[in-house]
């Protein structure tokens, strides 16, 4: 069985991945330590990545209307829809919506074809949503969407500032990376975030910044720091202005500004990670600047351990920028402008070359609703949930007269609005080229032949190309072929003084392509020779921080939103995996203590969380991590696995008006606790229609499914069982029931537990016995087994399946530190994900042993 080199599928940290196939769709993973990126660490999603290559829930072969139809049928009405809407209504009537989930060549066919061939800039990408601001910040101060470091820096850096980003949780690999420099070291670190995170815990200094107040502080930091102006202006280009523009308002308290201050003074190497926190606002290209800002005043950037480090969200969103997936850029980081356009015309050998920019995601769907846009296409990406105010996008799909989704899922919140569905690679299946946050080109190789008639997304639009009459264009028989191509076009970008060059590549054969490992483009420090603006000097740019939104008496709350540790974008992957659903079962909406008190919500309940755009139900986490008057939800849930917890439809359309990406994190919302009647949870073998209870969260298990159920009326929830032999229990006084139904061999095949007022059992065992014979069926309703049973806890580590009591029991047994907890129980000793949680839990259970003891 020989390893497989590869990437992961997640996010934009492009950890390298040894993959060794075990059966026809089964593989062993473990991180590659040649790999620059990662050095053989993977997070708890990156490991479990082997729960997720099954088929189950798979499409497989093109769909028209409903129908399996045939690759050739599809792709032909796909051309024929797509030109008699260019026909009738011009080229700006087509538009396709894509995904940093696309591999590098497949972002570059489908960008050659709108803008090349279609003659339309109606391209944009997922990317606008997590990505834009930090590109436009690049742009306005390099001359180019341009990351001016690497990983390798953090190793180096005396302090690291953390801006909008609980690292711990959504890029753990660089966490790591993080935690051995403090160790070595001494690395400070300070957390910049609204929210007491899980990273904001184990930093030297955390900032409580308001929200979207980002800005107005790094302006008083850059104010605070002894510049020489003169200088700066010798190496920069330094508006007119600029130093009177700085204000020292920073809305924090004094001493702890003061503390940061001096901690970036006295620092000879900073370098400041900044991510979606930042990112998505409507404020988030002056964010972005104000963060530069401070680095090229104070010279922090272009040497080691030094600059300001955009971290992205997903695997290949740099390449997708690479190649002009955004709607405001042309391929290989080119503008539109007249010899730009004429340039890139000649090169793909067009003369359909598309006049300027087309629509960002946002004005996308909004010009269906006022039918400029009849045709779109949505590639490995799920809008209908993810973009903000997603009901309007909904009704923007439900009017398109067609929409086309390639994705590997059959069913999807977006691909059920779909005229034809059409079965792309998954990874594992895939064979391509990504790029990471440090412009680190990797392979993604194929593990797995396609499955059914899945096919890669390059050739589906190469196919499509060609049907339309543009085979000349689009003659690539390999992926290999598209890469050259690629590269090739690249000279473009350097003949126009840009950085991106990958020329190198052009001519190189498949057998290398195949072979090719992990390079970055650039060099460790591309703007040390100079940035890409026509003076070769980058620019400062003055930044004024934004109005601060007022409470408003009918919504008084301000909404965040963030990710979970275990969890990935709309869940189409990680909801398969019965492990990484372990650490959050349901969205939860956290909520200050003092808010949930005066409110009478406690931990656990339901909640309802509205907005301007829409309204969803969240349980109640009660907390002391997000301020009073701030509450927190998660991005991930969606219609397939939920009732309710839909985060894209409470967030707020509204954009950063030079980015185009949309403020997730700042919108006024009300919340109210919800009166339940039954709750319960039920296991299922197989997937079922829990529509029946007004409050439903579906999550996997190792042998089928766990549905958390409640009603807000009198409801009889056994009538979400299947048919089959049961047994059952009930007490009339709690309102209790509960309910098991076995098939012909005496396997369990369903269970349901509820009450009106009593307590419900713990899940794990009952969820355990899906699918084997019961033998004890007043145990199985009791929901232990008879006799003894070691309770480990809630799971604390997914990575290596350890319960919150065997941590206790080390810690009681004197393992009082992370490597003598991890040397216990292997706790927090893969990804490290955990490692803020089970530094919480040393200090709480030592400081209750002392207190003991005295």
């Amino acid at each position: 069985m020989r390893a497989i080199k590869t990437t992961c599928a997640y996010c934009g940290v492009g950890c390298g991945i040894r993959a060794v196939v075990t059966g026809e769709r089964s593989v062993k993973i473990e991180g590659d330590k040649a790999h620059p990126a990662n050095r053989g660490s993977l997070c708890s999603k990156g490991t479990h990545l082997g729960e997720t290559v099954g088929l189950e829930g798979r499409l497989l072969h093109p769909m028209i209307d409903g129908e399996r139809a045939t690759w050739e049928k599809a792709t032909a009405d796909i051309a024929a829809r797509m030109q008699a809407c260019i026909d009738e209504h011009g080229p700006d009537s087509v538009a396709f919506y894509v995904s940093g989930q696309l591999l590098t060549e497949d972002y570059y066919v489908a960008n050659k074809l709108m803008k090349g061939f279609v003659g339309s800039g109606n391209i944009d990408t997922n990317s606008r949503l997590c990505m834009a601001s930090a590109v436009a910040a690049h742009n306005r101060a390099f001359g180019e969407d341009i990351v001016p470091l690497t990983y390798g820096d953090l190793d180096h850096a005396d302090v690291i500032l953390l801006v909008g980003s609980n690292t711990a949780w959504c890029h753990p690999v660089i966490w790591q990376r993080i935690e051995r420099a403090r160790e070595a070291n001494g690395t400070k670190l300070v957390v910049i975030d609204p929210r007491r995170t899980e990273t904001a815990e184990r930093a030297d200094l955390h900032i409580p910044v308001k929200p979207d107040g980002d800005v107005a502080l790094f302006n008083a930091l850059l104010a605070a720091q002894d510049v020489d102006y003169a200088e700066v202006a010798a190496r920069c280009e330094l508006p007119e202005g600029f130093v009177e523009s700085r204000t020292r308002e920073h809305g924090i308290e004094s001493q702890l500004f003061a503390e940061l201050a001096s901690m970036v003074a006295s620092s000879e190497r900073l370098i400041t990670v900044f991510s979606q926190g930042a990112n998505q606002s409507r404020s988030g290209t002056d964010k972005g600047n104000a963060i530069i800002n401070l680095h090229l005043a104070t010279g922090q950037i272009n040497r080691r351990g030094a600059g300001p480090f955009s971290i992205t969200g997903q695997p290949n969103a740099m390449g997708g920028r690479e190649v002009g997936g955004l709607a405001n850029m042309l391929a290989c980081h080119l503008g539109f402008g007249e010899q730009e356009r004429a340039s890139v015309a000649e090169f793909w050998k067009t003369d359909r070359l598309c006049c300027g920019p087309g629509l960002k995601a946002i004005d996308m769907f909004e010009a269906i609703h006022s039918d400029k846009i009849k045709f779109l296409w949505v590639m490995a990406t799920n809008p209908a949930v993810s973009l903000p105010n997603a009901g309007r996008v909904r009704e923007a799909l439900a009017k398109c007269p067609t929409v086309v989704v390639s994705d590997v899922m059959a069913d999807t919140d977006t691909g059920r609005f779909a005229h034809i569905l059409l079965p792309a690679l998954g990874w594992g299946e895939k064979d391509g080229t990504v790029t990471n946050s440090e412009r680190m080109v990797s392979r993604q190789r194929a593990l797995f032949a396609a499955p059914g008639e899945a096919c890669a997304d390059w050739q589906i639009v190469r196919d499509v190309a060609h049907a339309m009459g543009h085979g000349a264009a689009f003659d690539f028989p390999t992926n290999a072929s598209v890469f050259r191509e690629y590269a090739a076009m690249t000279q473009l970008s350097v003949e126009f003084g840009q950085k991106l060059n990958m020329t190198a590549w052009s001519h190189r054969s498949d057998a290398q392509y195949e072979a090719m490992e992990p390079f970055r483009w650039g060099g460790d420090y591309p703007l040390a020779s100079g940035a890409s603006t026509p003076s070769g000097k980058p620019r400062l740019i003055a930044v004024t921080p934004p109005l601060i939104k007022a409470f408003e008496k009918e919504r008084p709350f301000r909404l965040n939103t963030a990710r979970y540790r275990d969890q990935w974008h709309t869940m189409t992957r990680t909801g398969h995996s019965p492990k990484l659903a372990i650490h959050r079962r349901e969205p939860l909406v956290e909520i200050h203590s003092k808010d949930a008190q005066a409110l009478e919500i406690n931990d656990g309940d339901l909640c309802r969380v509205s907005t301007e755009q829409g309204e969803s139900i969240f349980r109640a986490a009660v907390t002391k991590s997000v301020q009073p008057g701030a509450l927190c939800i998660p991005m991930h849930w969606t219609d397939i696995m939920a009732g309710s917890g839909r985060t894209g439809r409470l967030a707020s359309p509204q954009t950063d008006p030079i980015s185009g990406q949309p403020g997730f994190k700042d919108e006024p919302a009300n919340l109210k606790r919800l009166q339940v009647e039954r709750r319960g949870f039920l296991v299922s073998r197989d997937p079922l229609d829990a529509s029946l209870a007004d409050y439903w969260v579906q999550s996997r298990v190792s042998g089928g499914w766990l549905y958390e159920l409640a009603c807000f009326a009198q409801t009889d929830l056994a009538k979400l069982l299947p048919e089959g032999a049961v047994s059952e229990v009930s007490f009339a006084r709690a309102g209790m029931q509960r309910v098991a139904v076995y098939d012909n061999k005496g396997a369990l095949m369903a269970a349901l537990f509820s009450t009106r007022a009593g307590d419900l059992p713990k899940r794990e065992w009952v969820a355990a016995q899906l699918g084997k014979r019961v033998e004890d069926p007043v145990a199985l309703l009791a929901a232990r087994p008879r006799g003894a049973i070691v309770d480990q806890g809630p799971v604390v580590c997914v990575c290596h399946e350890v319960g919150q009591h065997e941590i206790e029991r080390a810690i009681v047994d004197g393992a009082q530190s992370l490597p003598a907890i991890g040397q216990c129980t292997r706790a927090g000793t893969n990804c490290g994900s955990c490692r803020p949680e089970l530094a919480r839990m040393i200090e709480s259970l030592t400081e209750n042993l002392k207190e003991a003891a005295e």
